[in-house]
């Protein structure tokens, strides 16, 4: 399935798989009705836990992205590519919130991380 998983991010290895899947989805390389592998296929593939997996998995069905057939497998869900884009952008201005909560604490003007974060976009 070619997801790549970075063992040490902060981000939750079963995060980073729901997040490349959601993409994905977004992108409409995946769409409704394809085949995910199996949780014990796609966990010899990335060489991790098959429970990490499941987790994922669990975690994007709990989301309404895939749909599980007991017996025959996990399934992409119909999904509108836009009702994602918002959730993530939900997700990414979180992200934003607590780095300029803690921006403040360190003392960093608004400013400066205005600046910062313009660097950062450039490089």
């Amino acid at each position: 399935m070619n997801l790549i998983v970075n063992s040490s991010s902060m981000v939750p290895i079963y995060e980073q798989i729901a997040d490349q899947i959601k993409t994905r989805i977004r992108n409409e390389d995946l769409k409704e009705n394809d085949h995910l592998p199996s949780v014990r296929v796609l966990s010899k593939e990335l060489k991790i836990s098959a429970l990490t997996v499941k987790k994922a998995y669990d975690s994007l069905e709990e989301e309404g992205f895939v749909v599980t057939v007991h017996g025959k497998g996990t399934y992409i869900a119909a999904a509108n590519p836009m009702l994602l884009l918002e959730e993530q952008r939900k997700e990414l201005e979180a992200d934003f919130e607590l780095a300029i909560q803690k921006g403040r604490r360190y003392g960093i003007s608004d400013e400066d991380m205005k600046r910062l974060f313009a660097l950062i976009m450039e490089g």
